[in-house]
């Protein structure tokens, strides 16, 4: 089975559906994801989407950006998400996402770890959900926009240094081929690869291990980041987050003897690091979190599904702590690409988690992800369509068969990377402290 089209998109979060809707209407376009199209982690963001307030705010979200970051942040690229953050907000709002106002009407903004200053957009504590669910309808009622679910991608086809389309796997195991003249990889994190991840499961990295097959660049890999504050459970799966917006608005780390431990507004990386610290010297495989500060009326109206769910598992947040368990939640490295989303592929483009930017540097700013994830996907609309016409369309000459279980190794593959990237910089670090 052989499948044509202008425009490849794998993957249906924020980024893929905002670079769809962005592209050329007198272009067809095909969007694959592996699982369903609610099952993304773009649907999982609870904290909410980075705003840039006024010009007065722009150089404290800046060094909050870089700071977070380690400052291996690639400067030009936070500068480009800041300064198109009103826009794009502002195109959401268009969209209908329904952000939360104040009585005046003006945007309600609040705070979280690393951030000088409240000045995150939020829907309750589901706003990925709100701008994933909006966005996802908006493309539905596109005409040049088709959605098949349940279909993976196993590898690209490659003519000369240029991505003209990709294999594909349904669930029956049949593999298709679908010729593009442009390709666009929005594939999500690496959550799939960890036991414990607020990520779903079948987010396994296969951009990285098809990437690593054909020698398209990729970047700082091994920067993972760990959310500190996830629900402890001894169930199997996906861990349910406990967003960092809970400790913007006034709740509390304790240790097992009720005492404070750590500043809970530092960058997550520092009170991840300081959770594992504590647990270890407690001997639980949990610590505390207080939400006891926040108003009740407040945890009700903000943080509705925390609530839901906390009590479900049993815990009244509004009466007692919860425990919580650092857990894997982020990738800030992935496929090297440009201020365009371009890679080193020609017309081969990578938007949201599994592509590296440089935005987020070593560590993410919370509440940057969608932010980033949007505006950058915008870019390579943008850029696919002024560049539509210099490439003609290809029809590979290809055996399917070659591609049968091809992506059976893919998981150890970036493991291995992940952890040969993780040395090289440990290595490299110490030697620039000598």
């Amino acid at each position: 089975m052989k499948i044509t089209t202008d425009i490849l998109i794998v993957g249906t979060g924020v980024s893929g559906l905002y670079c769809a809707l962005n592209l050329p209407d007198d272009k067809d376009i095909l969007m694959i994801t592996k699982s369903t199209v609610e099952e993304n982690d773009s649907f999982l963001a609870q904290g909410g989407i980075c705003m840039l307030k006024n010009d007065d705010d722009y150089d404290s979200y800046f060094e909050d950006t870089m700071r977070a970051g380690h400052y291996e942040n690639r400067k030009e690229s936070v500068d480009i998400m800041i300064r198109s953050s009103q826009d794009i907000i502002k195109d959401l709002i268009d969209y209908g996402v329904d952000f939360q106002r104040n009585e005046d009407g003006s945007l309600a903004f609040t705070k979280e770890g690393a951030h000088s200053t409240p000045r995150i957009c939020f829907h309750e504590d589901t706003t990925g959900k709100e701008i994933t669910s909006t966005l996802l309808e908006a493309a539905k009622k596109k005409k040049n926009i088709k959605i098949i679910e349940n279909l993976t991608m196993v590898d690209i086809i490659e003519d000369n240094k240029r991505c003209v389309g990709i294999v594909a796997k349904h669930e029956n195991g049949a593999l298709t081929e679908i010729d593009a003249r442009f390709t666009v990889l929005a594939t999500g994190g690496v959550g799939g690869l960890y036991s414990h991840s607020t990520n779903f499961p079948h987010l396994t990295a296969d951009s990285l291990a098809i990437a690593l097959k054909h020698g398209i660049e990729l970047e700082n890999i091994d920067y993972i980041q760990i959310h500190p504050t996830t629900l402890y459970s001894r169930k199997r799966g996906r861990r349910f987050l406990i967003s960092e917006s809970v400790r913007g608005e006034g709740a509390f780390l304790f240790n097992s003897h009720m005492e404070r431990f750590v500043d809970e507004l530092l960058p997550r990386d520092i009170v991840a690091d300081a959770i594992k610290k504590q647990m270890e010297k407690d001997g639980k495989p949990y610590v505390w979190l207080s939400m006891k500060p926040i108003p009740k009326e407040d945890i009700l109206s903000h943080f509705p599904n925390i609530y839901k769910t906390c009590k479900q598992e049993g815990y009244d947040v509004t009466k007692e702590c919860i425990p919580v368990v650092p857990a894997q939640h982020y990738f800030m490295g992935g496929i090297h690409v440009d201020k365009y989303s371009a890679t080193s592929f020609d017309t081969l483009y990578a938007v949201g988690e599994t592509a590296c930017n440089g935005v987020h540097g070593k560590n993410r700013l919370a509440s940057n992800s969608l932010l980033e994830s949007l505006v950058f996907a915008k870019r390579a609309a943008g850029r696919i369509a002024e560049t539509f016409d210099d490439y003609d369309a290809v029809t590979p000459d290809i055996n399917i068969s070659d591609y049968i279980n091809c992506e059976k190794d893919y998981a150890d593959i970036v493991k291995k990377e992940i952890e040969r990237m993780r040395i090289y910089h440990e290595q490299h670090n110490n030697a620039d402290e000598c």
